[in-house]
């Protein structure tokens, strides 16, 4: 499994929700946050986005979309001068239902905005990999791919159809990670302070060394055997994946057979010395340590703890 694809697994990419906007005439809505991510796209008319943590505001297009990743507030309107209201207030008042219009005035703006929520426990594995807002503009060619998905989205979120919640939930899987996609295809996407190992994938040697790490996530690999596959010295492919990834190669690999690893523990009945053996651990007591150390609690109460939440 290619490493992107395996991610997303272990964040169980869920609670996809869709809903259209459509405003007249001059407007702006203030939100004050939101859990995990948040993807739009304007599907007609034009609207400015302003996002806490990004200096200058972005004018969007019919066609352009966008993703917001730090969870502060934003301000989606018509134009820069209009008194925002509070948004949430308008999505309220309109009790639930797929299709908020606000204003009666021409020109019309349509925006789909999609949330997505991720796995508690691992979602900054990808949050902490992110810029606060990605901006996929029409004339790209990401957006090429996203045409279709999005055409889709704006006939399934025009009216009330049956099975409509499970198609829009489909939809917006792939429109997101498309949008992921063309933030690693952009210049400077693998740019700090928001490389992390999604932008180290962008690099054709790291990238590859993070392909076999994740294809084979129980190996015990060395930083000498990584260096060999990917065809440089070990001192090199050390240093070079430390200032991409933010860790060095066997601190990422422990951390992810970790994650992994506490991903069956919640999500099966197997014993805590079956998945040691799994990870390669001769003992449970040495695979217990080294889970304690990175996950911050032994397995088992790691297990009753989840168990606990849900």
């Amino acid at each position: 499994m290619d490493p992107l694809s395996d991610v997303l697994a272990l964040l169980d990419v869920k609670g996809a929700l869709s809903v259209r906007l459509e405003a007249g005439g001059h407007w702006a809505m203030d939100f004050t946050g939101y859990r995990h991510l948040k993807f739009g796209a304007v599907l007609s008319g034009d609207c400015w986005i302003t996002v806490d943590g990004v200096e200058e505001p972005v004018h969007l297009d019919a066609g352009d979309c966008y993703l917001l990743a730090n969870g502060l507030p934003y301000r989606v309107g018509s134009d820069l001068e209009t008194e925002p209201v509070d948004g949430s207030l308008v999505f309220a008042a309109a009790g639930g239902a797929p299709i908020v219009r606000y204003g009666d005035a021409d020109p019309m703006t349509v925006v789909i905005g999609v949330s997505i929520t991720l796995d508690e426990l691992n979602a900054g594995l990808l949050l902490d990999s992110l810029p606060p807002l990605i901006i996929i503009r029409a004339s790209s060619d990401p957006a090429h791919v996203l045409r279709s998905a999005l055409q889709l989205l704006a006939h399934e979120t025009a009216e009330s159809r049956p099975g409509a919640a499970l198609m829009t939930g489909h939809l917006a899987h792939i429109v997101f990670l498309q949008a992921l996609r063309a933030h690693l295809a952009s210049p400077g996407g693998d740019a700090p302070p928001y490389g992390g190992w999604l932008g180290a994938l962008a690099d054709p040697q790291i990238g590859a060394a993070l392909g076999l790490m994740h294809d084979d996530v129980t190996r015990r690999w060395t930083v000498r055997d990584l260096a060999t596959a990917v065809n440089m010295s070990r001192s090199s492919f050390a240093e070079r994946f430390k200032a991409l990834v933010g860790v060095a190669p066997v601190d990422y690999l422990l951390k992810r057979r970790m994650q992994t690893a506490g991903q069956a523990l919640r999500n099966g009945d197997r014993t805590v010395s079956a998945i040691a053996a799994d990870w390669g651990y001769d003992s449970e007591s040495a695979f217990s340590n080294a889970f304690k150390r990175v996950m911050g609690r032994a397995p088992s109460h790691y297990r009753r703890a989840e168990a606990l939440a849900r």
